[in-house]
C-alpha cells in the first residue's frame, strides 16, 4: 500500500532491515488531514466553517496532495491525536477576539478598544462574524452614509431579519436602490467582500468608548430620586425652562414617595416593607401630606389590618416631624423599593408615555 504523497517509498515487509516510518515523518498539516479525512469518512459533522480562511484552504490544499496511507501509519497518527488530547490539561480561546470576550468585564472599555483596534487589520478571521455581532442601531449609519453598493454588501451578508429590520429603517428611495443593488452581487469575488468588510469593521472598532455606565437621562433621574424635594423642584424647573424634551425624559425616571401606588403593585407592598425598620416606616407616613397622603394611605391598604393598626397609633403618637426626618424615611423607602428591583424580586409599573409620571 502507498504511504503519503511526498515521502519516500516504503521498504516491503521482505526487505532486510525493512522498518516502518515513524508517525512523525508525516507534517502537523499532514497529520491533520488524516484526523479530518478519518472523522469525515465515519461521519463526522466536523465545524470547518468556524477556521478562519487561510486555515481552510491551507486544510484544503493538503488533503488535495495526498494519496494513501497504510494502517500503521493511520493507527500511529491517531494514537498521537489521543495522546495530545490526554495530556491537554488547559486551553486559550486563541486569537484577539478569544481572548477579550473571555475577558469581557474584566478589562476596561478602554483597554479592550484599543486592543480590538490594534487587532483588526492583521486579523485572519471573517470581519463579518464581528459586523454580524452588532445590534441595528449601531450598523444603521453605515447604511446611510456608505455608497448604495457597499450597503447591498452589508444587508446580503447579515442575518436576514436584522437585514429586514435595517431595510424597513432607511428612506424608500434608498430602501429601493439597495434592494436593486443586493440583486446585483452575484458576481462580486469573496475577496473584495472580505476588503469590504475588513474596512467596515474597523470602522465600528473606532467607535468611541464611552465614559459612563448607563443612559445619562436615567443617572440624572437616579440622583434626583434620593435629592431633597426641593432641589429636585428646583432642577426640573430649570429643564423644562431650558429643553422641554430633555425634562419630560427625565421626570419619566422619576420615582419618588408620591409615585407608590402607580409604580408598586399592591400585592409586593408587604415584600418592600420588610426591608425597612418600623420606625422609619412610621415616620415616611407621618410625613406624607398633600399628594403623598394617597400614597401613605395606599401602603396602608395593602397591609395587615393589625400591622396598619399599629402604624397608624405610631404615627398619631409621632405628631409633626421634621421635613429632613420625613424625606430621609421616605428616600429610605425608596431605596429598598430599588434593591428588590435590581434583584428581580419586584417590578416597576410604568404609566403610559401619554400619560404624566
Amino acid at each position: 500500500m502507498g504511504m503519503v504523497a511526498q515521502l519516500p517509498p516504503r521498504p516491503g515487509p521482505h526487505d532486510a532491515g525493512a522498518a516502518y516510518y515513524p508517525t512523525r515523518a508525516l507534517s502537523g498539516r499532514q497529520k491533520a488531514a488524516v484526523i479530518v479525512r478519518l472523522l469525515l469518512s465515519e461521519g463526522a459533522d466536523l465545524p470547518l466553517l468556524a477556521l478562519p480562511d487561510h486555515l481552510q484552504a491551507s486544510l484544503t490544499e493538503q488533503i488535495g496532495t495526498m494519496r494513501t496511507i497504510d494502517r500503521d501509519t493511520l493507527q500511529g497518527v491517531i494514537e498521537e491525536f489521543c495522546t495530545i488530547l490526554e495530556r491537554v490539561g488547559l486551553s486559550f480561546p486563541g486569537g484577539i477576539d478569544g481572548a477579550l470576550k473571555m475577558l469581557d468585564g474584566r478589562i476596561s472599555p478602554t483597554a479592550a478598544s484599543r486592543l480590538r483596534r490594534l487587532a483588526g487589520a492583521s486579523s485572519k478571521a471573517d470581519p463579518w462574524d464581528k459586523i454580524a455581532a452588532y445590534t441595528a442601531e449601531q450598523l444603521l449609519p453605515m447604511l446611510t452614509d456608505e455608497s448604495i453598493e457597499v450597503c447591498a454588501v452589508i444587508l446580503s451578508k447579515i442575518a436576514v431579519p436584522k437585514a429586514a429590520d435595517l431595510l424597513g429603517r432607511l428612506p424608500g428611495e434608498r430602501a429601493r436602490r439597495i434592494a436593486f443593488s443586493m440583486a446585483q452581487t452575484g458576481n462580486i469575488s469573496p475577496e473584495v467582500v472580505r476588503r469590504i468588510g475588513v474596512a467596515l469593521a474597523s470602522q465600528l472598532e473606532v467607535q468611541p468608548v464611552r465614559a459612563f455606565d448607563g443612559d445619562p437621562v436615567e443617572r440624572v433621574g437616579a440622583i434626583l430620586n434620593v435629592s431633597p424635594a426641593v432641589t429636585r423642584d428646583e432642577v426640573m424647573r430649570g429643564f423644562e425652562a431650558e429643553d422641554q424634551i430633555l425634562a419630560q425624559q427625565v421626570r419619566k425616571t422619576i420615582f419618588t414617595f408620591v409615585h407608590i401606588p402607580a409604580r408598586i403593585a399592591g400585592r409586593d407592598i408587604p415584600k418592600v416593607l420588610r426591608g425597612v425598620e418600623q420606625s422609619t416606616l412610621a415616620t415616611a407616613l407621618a410625613a406624607a401630606t398633600g399628594e403623598a397622603q394617597a400614597a401613605a394611605e395606599y401602603i396602608l391598604a395593602n397591609m395587615s389590618q393589625r400591622m396598619a393598626a399599629s402604624l397608624r397609633e405610631e404615627v398619631a403618637a409621632l405628631g409633626k416631624v421634621k421635613e429632613r426626618d420625613g424625606e430621609t424615611a421616605q428616600t429610605a423607602l425608596i431605596l429598598a423599593i430599588r434593591e428588590l428591583e435590581a434583584a428581580g424580586e419586584i417590578a416597576l409599573q410604568f404609566p403610559d408615555d401619554s400619560e404624566e409620571s
